[in-house]
């Protein structure tokens, strides 16, 4: 594991890494910050997934998220969204597929099934990294994301609640097996057998008895995506159905942006500080 740069903000470090992914067959970069309390003890891991078109960089750069993580003890893991590589099929003109655009799913189409297996390398090659590399407690983690890796965190932890002790989201894409920007990338990553597509649906999981003690969602009210890829009524209403607590906030004239997640930040991840004391 290479280190490719430190900055040591409010007292602790957070250093951006790579590996060979032998999930991916890629180099994949990844990055964490590390609180001040690591030096004393392993801390609490909290994973965040980034969306469609992000790297590991986006949120390290515009998610504000050090200072509240420092505050609170909590080593924060970012990692990409996607294999990259001049060996890894994409389709450079279309941003909701290929490169930046993984799903967080295990492709079974070739030729992208040997690549894109983000949904193994996040629940079972990156942490076994963390593990071996950080001072990382990892019976207390927690999962959260935005947009595609809103939808990333919610169907991961509803597959692994014995895992995850809280999961939140930011716009997650609640319905991607209908959803207009996910729909296509289901079909060329899993083909066309919906069966295959439930498995990283989370209304779908849901429906199939899936179960999360309880999920904290914020939604801008004025977010373009809202009604066509967001769906947030949609995952109201599975919740509802399945006795699941969803804390979903409508948080007015808020866009898909990060300025929208840097407002509301520090309250997701004292969210998970909470349940991983």
């Amino acid at each position: 594991m290479q280190t490719i740069s430190l900055d040591k903000s409010f007292g602790g470090t957070q250093g951006v890494y790579s590996h060979e992914s032998a999930v991916c067959k890629s180099t994949m970069t990844f990055a964490v910050f590390t609180p001040p309390q690591a030096a004393e003890r392993p801390c609490p891991v909290v994973w965040y997934l980034s969306g469609l078109t992000c790297t590991h960089a986006n949120v390290m750069e515009k998610g504000e998220y050090r200072r509240a993580a420092a505050a609170l003890g909590l080593i924060v893991v970012c990692p990409d969204t996607s294999p990259r590589g001049e060996q890894v099929p994409n389709e450079p003109d279309n941003w909701q597929f290929g490169s930046g655009a993984g799903f967080y799913l295990d492709a079974t189409e070739s030729p992208y099934d040997e690549h894109y297996r983000m949904y193994s390398y996040i629940t079972k090659e990156l942490p076994e990294v963390i593990a071996s590399h950080f001072p990382a407690d990892m019976t207390r983690q927690g999962v959260f994301g935005h947009s595609m890796g809103g939808h990333g965190a919610i169907t991961i932890a509803l597959k692994h609640p014995s895992v995850f002790r809280s999961c939140s989201a930011f716009a997650p894409i609640a319905r991607p097996m209908e959803a207009g920007w996910s729909k296509p990338a289901f079909e060329k990553y899993l083909g066309s057998a919906a069966a295959a597509w439930r498995e990283y649906d989370t209304c779908a999981l849901i429906e199939d008895g899936y179960r999360f003690p309880e999920l904290l969602v914020d939604q801008g009210t004025s977010d373009t995506f809202l009604e066509d890829g967001l769906r947030p009524s949609e995952l109201e209403k599975a919740c509802a159905e399945a006795g699941i607590p969803l804390k979903l906030r409508m948080q007015e004239g808020y866009g898909h942006s990060y300025y929208f997640i840097s407002t509301f930040m520090e309250d997701h991840l004292r969210w998970h500080a909470e349940r991983l004391s």
